[in-house]
């Protein structure tokens, strides 16, 4: 017997056409994800070449926070910039506003133990 449902004239019913659907935009999201991962870890691997090329003031790179899509704070390497002084900056979104001048940025000449806890506290502060 010949049917003529529209439902099975291509060879599925509706429901299997969209479980098949279904499946293949799960396979095209997991390529995705996989792609993303590996574009990810390439990048990293290419990050971290970069970092062991430099002198071990500026081997902290040039790491930046961001809060809701935007970079809140950053670090400028003193030898990138051929400058003087490293710069640990902060965007206007930062939350740092309990001093009536708060600095925006600053010149750390050294990372010590202390300057490092105080670099952690004010990020902590910006992005928190």
């Amino acid at each position: 017997m010949t049917s003529t449902d529209s439902s099975t004239s291509q060879g599925f019913r509706a429901e299997e056409r969209a479980a098949v659907e279904e499946h293949a935009r799960e396979l095209r999201t997991e390529a995705l994800r996989t792609s993303r991962a590996d574009e990810a870890a390439q990048e990293a691997r290419d990050v971290l070449a970069d970092i062991a090329g430099m002198s071990d003031p500026d081997r902290y790179g040039m790491p930046a926070h961001a809060l809701d899509g935007s970079v809140v704070c950053y670090f400028h390497s003193a030898e990138t910039f051929t400058a003087r002084y490293a710069i640990l900056g902060f965007d206007d979104r930062a939350r740092l506003d309990d001093e009536p001048m708060g600095a925006t940025s600053s010149g750390p000449t050294e990372v010590t133990a202390e300057v490092e806890e105080r670099i952690a506290a004010l990020v902590a502060r910006a992005v928190g």
